[in-house]
């Protein structure tokens, strides 16, 4: 009999992560290890590729063959029943400086729900040399304390006219990787300070008063500060006046000419949720998230007639963030933030329930990670998914007889949002009736300010206000797209191949020079597979399966299209690129390996090793043609800040699509029903009460598109 568990939960629940921590905590070698160990991440050990492929496969019927083509395989061997659930924990000991990562086996989970004592079982544990994991918000507010208490830093602010420690504000950045000072044998930070002007204002935005000329270095193993300079006196710039956002602080008012807008939908949604596992109209995936990736998407597929349940990617997030800075001057060269692999995106999630940009009918999803000293912590509402309506899906009229059929989209959204220091970033996954999903990150938040000297100009920013400026900078994210298109449980099958059009040259074949075509270059290998974006020639990349076919004879395949994109501007010496120089290629492209998670390796905090993670993997340059492929895509955005930007930055968009190339022999999106005429063409004018005949007519059209 097939033993497959239905409920196939790919993060941790809140007895499980109390589980692993107690565990661990057990087999410490003595009272000492165990008061100093601190639980950086606790995880899932995730099940193997093809366990949890055919796990889906069942829990997600139907399971059908597609088009098979004559190269069509016998698949591995797949077991027939899930292994025990796995944590993997990082953990950092206080008292020895030393990184650990254990793989606890979680036997009796439901003990801890009946008062019982933890059960579970160490199944390995491994010292890792000569690396720092990732900071915790408890460093973070250390930090800031140890900061404030150290008395020549409060020296240096009454020089700067601030007495009141209350008013400052300690960000905790991690120092990065300079020189050999900043080596990993010492767990450091290096923060930026910045000062509030009221102290009885919580919401006051303090980032308008940044602090420069100092220069801290914390030891954050024994909460100290070991270096201190006040090198450059900088006087705190005046308080801007237009530096808060809150409506209070708004000398204007708010604006009262909006009309409410009001999303319903009377019959509920159209998604269903399982536990973690979510099916709309066609689609179907696992929603999982992790402390430091945030959101996790498994098991992504569609469900395509008779042709049955067709997979596309088997686990898609963002697995990094770098934001370098382009002012050369302290302390902002300093600023090159791995926000995911130093922070943690997960463990700065936001809890929704204080807000959120979702409308309608909404599904929150909660997140369970350990704290600091191995408890649990929840983060309520996570996790969003919820349905937008999205303008027109397709239309067309016949000009001849004026009939028309139109059709309007909706898309299926699953996001989160976390707060990196002065940033906000929201990371979205979108579904639309076409077969295609898109990645979007949103960008907003605080601008990081430096200060002026009167009557100084930088050409690295933009003036803000009198004493501040806000330097240029950039922001890279990472996709991890690990695909299974049209793959079969255990099979691996998929090839990557880059498409560029040509201009073709004026001939015999070409007589009025107009002609130009999309050539395909198949990437053999991974460092063939090194590529970067190229508008002028629409440059975009297919993955293929080598066994499907579609109506025509043609692979079946989803396409990768950038959206707006960018290159690191950092010169080659930079010493940022030491731990991204993943950043110099939007796309790389690896054959799976289980142990290749994250573009920078595990542990990029103070990395000394140079090119670690993707750079090194791809000199392997292992075959691409018939193999599991996994799509690094590198994205991002050049910011040139502007006024506009300030005292909060409006939302900037970026991102990228996956489409489908051939996968359907036509369009998945034929099958839409015409939308229903809604309530708002009954709606009235204020004239009386009367309908107005142009707007009634307007709002017809506007329904149909």
């Amino acid at each position: 009999m097939l033993l497959i568990i239905w409920q196939l939960l790919l993060y941790l629940g809140k007895e499980e992560v109390v589980v692993a921590s107690e565990t661990v905590r057990a087999a410490g070698a003595s009272p000492e290890i165990r008061d100093a160990m601190r639980f950086m991440e606790v995880t899932l050990n995730e099940p193997k590729k093809e366990v949890v492929a055919l796990a889906d496969a069942y829990f997600f019927p139907p399971y059908q063959p597609s088009y098979r083509s004559s190269k069509a395989k016998i698949g591995a061997i797949i077991p027939l029943q899930l292994p025990p659930r796995q944590a993997r924990l990082t953990v950092y000991n206080l008292r020895t400086n030393e990184t650990s990562i254990w793989v606890v086996e979680l036997t009796e989970v439901h003990a801890v729900t009946r008062g019982g004592r933890h059960r579970g079982k160490v199944k390995s544990c491994k010292i890792v040399p000569e690396v720092q994991p990732s900071m915790d918000a408890e460093e973070y507010a250390l930090c800031e304390a140890t900061v404030k208490n150290y008395g020549p830093f409060q020296e240096a602010m009454k020089r700067r006219g601030i007495e009141n420690m209350d008013l400052v504000m300690v960000d905790t950045w991690c120092a990065g990787y300079f020189s050999e000072e900043d080596a990993p044998h010492r767990r450091l930070a290096k923060p930026l300070l910045f000062c509030r002007t009221e102290s009885d204002c919580p919401m006051e935005n303090g980032y308008a008063r940044p602090v420069e000329g100092i220069l801290i270095v914390v030891d954050l193993q024994n909460m100290k500060v070991i270096e201190f300079q006040d090198h450059r006196f900088v006087p705190l710039p005046a308080p801007d006046p237009l530096r808060n956002y809150t409506p209070s602080h708004l000398s204007s008012g708010l604006r009262t000419d909006i009309k409410p807008l009001h999303i319903t939908q009377p019959k509920g949604p159209s998604f269903r949720v399982n536990g973690y596992a979510v099916e709309w109209q066609k689609w179907n995936f696992r929603v999982g998230f992790t402390p430091r990736e945030g959101l996790v998407l498994h098991s992504i597929a569609y469900n395509d007639g008779s042709r049955g349940r067709r997979s596309i990617a088997h686990r898609i997030s963002f697995v990094e963030m770098v934001v370098p800075y382009g002012d050369p001057k302290d302390p902002h060269y300093r600023k090159n933030a791995f926000d995911a692999g130093e922070d943690g995106l997960g463990k700065n999630a936001h809890s929704l329930k204080k807000g959120c940009d979702c409308l309608g009918c909404i599904h929150y999803f909660d997140a369970y990670i350990s704290s600091f000293k191995g408890s649990v912590e929840k983060i309520e509402n996570a996790i969003c998914l919820h349905e937008e309506d999205h303008g027109m899906l397709w239309k067309h009229q016949d000009w001849r007889t004026g009939l028309c059929e139109v059709r309007r989209s909706r898309r299926l959204t699953v996001s989160f949002i976390c707060t990196v220091a002065n940033y906000e970033y929201g990371f979205f996954w979108h579904f639309y009736q076409d077969g295609k999903f898109e990645a979007e990150v949103k960008l907003t938040g605080i601008l990081s300010l430096g200060a002026l000297q009167p009557q100084e100009v930088r050409k690295h920013g933009t003036i803000i206000a009198p004493g501040l400026y806000a330097p240029v900078h950039q922001h890279f994210f990472v996709a991890r797209l690990d695909m299974a298109v049209d793959s079969k449980p255990g099979e691996a099958a998929n090839q990557v191949v880059e498409v560029n059009v040509r201009s073709e040259k004026k001939g015999p074949e070409n007589p009025h020079s107009n002609a130009f075509y999309a050539e395909e270059r198949l990437l053999r290998s991974e460092l063939q597979a090194c590529r970067d974006c190229d508008a002028l020639s629409s440059r975009h990349w297919i993955v293929r399966n080598t066994r499907t076919v579609n109506r025509t004879g043609q692979l079946t395949g989803y396409k990768l299209v950038p959206g707006s994109n960018c290159l690191p501007l950092l010169g080659e010496e930079a010493k940022c690129l030491r731990r991204a120089a993943f950043l110099k290629h939007n796309l790389w492209v690896t054959q799976y390996h289980p142990q290749e998670q994250y573009p920078g390796g595990e542990f990029p905090n103070q990395n000394p090793r140079v090119g670690d993670g993707l750079p090194t993997w791809v000199k392997q340059d292992r075959n691409l043609e018939e193999a599991n492929v996994v799509l690094w895509y590198v994205f991002g955005v050049t910011h040139v800040p502007r006024l506009e930007d300030w005292p909060v930055m409006p939302v900037e968009h970026v991102g990228f699509s996956l489409m489908p190339h051939g996968f359907f022999n036509c369009s998945p999106a034929i099958d839409v029903p015409p939308t229903e005429n809604q309530d708002d063409l009954e709606s009235t004018t204020q004239n009386g009460g009367k309908k107005d005949e142009q707007s009634s007519l307007q709002t017809v059209i506007i329904s149909k598109l």
